[in-house]
């Protein structure tokens, strides 16, 4: 039997993106300090940054929805929320903490939040806008709202002592069920000598793909290619393959929150086990990939059931920030 690989990767470091978010949270989880008696008619009324991110993060709270579209809680979404209405990158809110915000915006800020409670329908959607390491993309309806821990992984380059620790060495990167495009546009930065295929098989959403390639200027860098998997890419071979593939089992599938239901179906539905497509991935990655290539694919809660399927493969399980045991690597020779 091959050797288990066993989850070695150390955590990555805290970025300054996630400490900037984690001091705002801090802030807004203390009290609002109490204002003068004078003041008592709008003690309650927010006016500062800060304050509309505790009024929108209690509405939230109170109000139960589910955070899994690129936020985690009610604080996390009520800045994101606060920061798009005012034009604020995510790194930009804590030194904004204290300003002052204008009625009309105050006013946006409200209706989006009720907005979002009314509807359930995620904030993302709301403000077509999502981050993944700090850099922005358009969402709608017609993708999946990205949420991967793979763009942590590719900021690191996998660590020491794997093949891809150097990514100058990286010529060819294939983005297998690419969606909106995230994952492709986040290896053409962390690979920068690399050109990219990223495929999927649903037109709407390489209509979405399409336009995130094009407002970061990789259009010469990142192919879109349309069709099931590996099938429109031939005989092609890539030094990496990459996917975020469907991996919801059936008991997931039947219990998603309603924020869910406004994604696509089939970006989430992995069959009854949730490893329907990963095992064709792990079937045909071998003849797509070079001699020293590899494939880094993200599996959620997946793993017993892989590892279940696979006993013998040797999958190496690299853990982020906010995950573990999530997305594995095998190296072309494992396959």
């Amino acid at each position: 039997m091959a050797k288990k690989a066993k989850a070695a990767q150390p955590k990555a470091r805290m970025t300054a993106r996630a400490a900037g978010r984690r001091a705002v949270a801090a802030k807004a989880k203390k009290p609002a300090k109490a204002k003068p008696a004078k003041a008592a008619v709008a003690k309650n009324e927010p006016s500062t940054v800060l304050d509309y991110v505790r009024f929108a993060a209690d509405r939230l709270r109170r109000a139960k929805v589910v955070f899994a579209h690129g936020t985690t809680d009610a604080v996390a979404e009520g800045a994101f929320i606060v920061g798009e209405t005012l034009g604020f990158h995510p790194d930009e809110i804590e030194d904004a903490a204290d300003r002052k915000i204008a009625r009309t915006n105050g006013a946006r800020i409200r209706a989006l939040v009720e907005q979002r409670i009314a509807t359930r329908k995620p904030a993302a959607y709301l403000l077509n806008k999502i981050y993944m390491r700090g850099l922005p993309f358009y969402v709608d309806e017609r993708t999946i709202v990205p949420r991967s821990f793979i763009g942590e992984i590719l900021d690191e380059h996998f660590g020491d002592g794997l093949q891809l620790s150097d990514p100058d060495r990286v010529s060819r990167v294939l983005d297998l069920c690419t969606g909106s495009g995230c994952l492709a546009i986040l290896a053409a930065r962390a690979f920068p000598a690399a050109t990219i295929d990223a495929a999927d098989l649903s037109a709407d959403a390489l209509d979405v793909a399409r336009r995130n390639v094009a407002a970061h200027g990789l259009s010469r860098r990142i192919r879109l290619v349309q069709g099931d998997l590996f099938a429109p890419l031939k005989s092609e071979r890539y030094d990496l393959i990459i996917s975020n593939p469907p991996y919801v089992d059936a008991e997931g599938m039947a219990g998603l929150p309603a924020e869910c239901a406004f994604e696509p179906k089939m970006a989430f539905d992995g069959g009854a086990d949730g490893i329907d497509l990963v095992r064709r991935i792990l079937r045909d990655a071998r003849e797509h990939l070079t001699e020293d290539g590899g494939l880094l694919c993200e599996v959620g809660r997946c793993r017993p059931a892989l590892e279940a399927a696979y006993p013998r493969t040797p999958f190496l399980w690299l853990d982020t920030e906010e995950s573990e045991g999530e997305v594995f690597w095998l190296a072309a020779a494992d396959l």
